[in-house]
């Protein structure tokens, strides 16, 4: 990990939170706000002269893309981590779906990366891959790496990735392994 100065000698908070933002997120939002607002455009002032099957398709399957594209954006513009004394719960965007929530007793460890990209895991957002795990990515940058009790691993971009390892690290050395919380 890093050096920070004094990190070491701050006290750890019972309550660590942080989180991620991607900015770029919001222009695909408006691309998909633009979508939606064609599909209006097109229903509303839109001359077809070719019949109504046609019209009805191109209306809906703008809205509908518009909509797709605009939800699915926002739905990780950004991803907020809570650590309290029991668990470690992840919630993306505004509405703060997907969320996973993990008992620090199902924990084996925590690892600081720092650099985790879309491109390692596919793209943006909620993310699987067999040989790597589970991820929250919605960010090139720094992330931890959690490994489960159950051989998993879970990885997730926050910023200060580093300072909520070390607080991690910190739960970990108090909890019985494996145990339900």
């Amino acid at each position: 990990m890093r050096d920070h100065r004094d990190a070491e000698d701050l006290p750890l908070p019972d309550v660590w939170t942080g989180r991620a933002t991607n900015r770029v997120q919001w222009l695909l939002a408006l691309v998909g706000a633009a979508c939606m607002a064609l599909g209006i455009e097109l229903a509303v002032a839109a001359p077809w002269t070719s019949g109504t099957a046609p019209l009805v398709m191109a209306v809906v399957g703008c809205i509908a893309a518009g909509l797709l594209v605009l939800f699915g954006t926002l739905a990780f513009v950004h991803v907020d981590l809570r650590l309290d004394q029991e668990c470690l719960e992840v919630r993306c965007g505004h509405i703060g779906l997907p969320r996973r929530r993990i008992p620090l007793s199902q924990v084996a460890g925590a690892d600081f990366t720092p650099h985790v990209t879309p491109r390692q895991w596919g793209g943006w957002g909620y993310r699987w891959r067999p040989e790597k795990g589970t991820a929250v990515v919605v960010r090139r940058g720094e992330g931890i790496v959690l490994s489960l009790w159950d051989g998993h691993t879970f990885t997730i971009t926050v910023d200060n990735a580093e300072s909520a390892v070390r607080v991690i690290r910190d739960r970990l050395s108090t909890i019985t392994p494996g145990t339900a919380a």
